[in-house]
């Protein structure tokens, strides 16, 4: 199993302009093979920091779902909001971060 843990950070007051996209993705991911868990969250303490947790069966499902139309809608939607982005990719034997 694959966890992923993207934490992004958005521009004050952008929450609401982006959240249908989140949520259009989110619904279609789950469908998407391999897709054990993926969860948006928002911090507690910082309204302008989400969190998405995923888990994927393999390498090669995270690497598919990459591709997925759904989610370049749900990229190119959320980027003019967007601050920064931190990716990890936790293997059982290693982590990515981009």
């Amino acid at each position: 199993m694959i966890v992923v843990i993207a934490t992004l950070t958005i521009k004050p007051g952008t929450l609401e302009a982006i959240r249908p996209h989140a949520e259009a993705c989110i619904a279609q991911t789950r469908r998407e093979k391999g897709c054990i868990a993926y969860d948006l969250n928002t911090s507690l303490t910082d309204p302008n920091t989400l969190v998405f947790v995923e888990k994927w069966e393999t390498r090669e499902d995270l690497t598919a779902h990459s591709r997925q139309p759904h989610l370049v809608a749900w990229r190119n939607a959320s980027a003019p909001h967007l601050v920064s982005r931190v990716i990890e990719v936790v293997h059982p034997e290693k982590v990515e971060t981009f």
